[in-house]
């Protein structure tokens, strides 16, 4: 079971952690079976625990390492939106750990391009 924040307990739900998911992933080489594993690691990432009960917090926390390995440009986005990044410095923190640890070359091409692009918008 799922601990919202309000208190409330739900089923864990793969298909709410592919809708949320999902959203970070639009515009990117991410198929539906690609989700549906992402989903089913985070399952088995929570179920592993053993705990009959988790807070939501753990499932969002749970998505952050098999999305990264996915699609970094789709985890710098969950991310972001996740753990309420509000500076500049909170994208370019993350970016460096992006790229001090890379998953695999294209995700960092990806990182590094993006990141560039984002440096020209801002000078302009």
């Amino acid at each position: 079971m799922i601990i919202k924040r309000s208190g409330a307990t739900e089923p864990f739900s793969r298909e709410k952690v592919i809708s949320g998911v999902s959203k970070a992933c639009q515009g990117r080489p991410v198929n539906d079976d690609d989700l549906a594993l992402l989903a089913q690691r985070v399952e088995e990432t929570l179920r592993s625990d053993g705990q009959a009960e988790v807070e939501a917090q753990e499932v969002g926390m749970a998505i952050l390492a098999p999305l990264r390995e996915l699609d970094q440009i789709a985890y710098l986005r969950f991310a972001s939106v996740y753990r309420s990044f509000s500076t500049l410095e909170d994208f370019e923190g993350e970016i460096a750990l992006l790229r001090a640890a890379p998953s695999n070359t294209a995700n960092s091409q990806a990182v590094a391009n993006d990141s560039n692009n984002a440096r020209k918008t801002l000078v302009n």
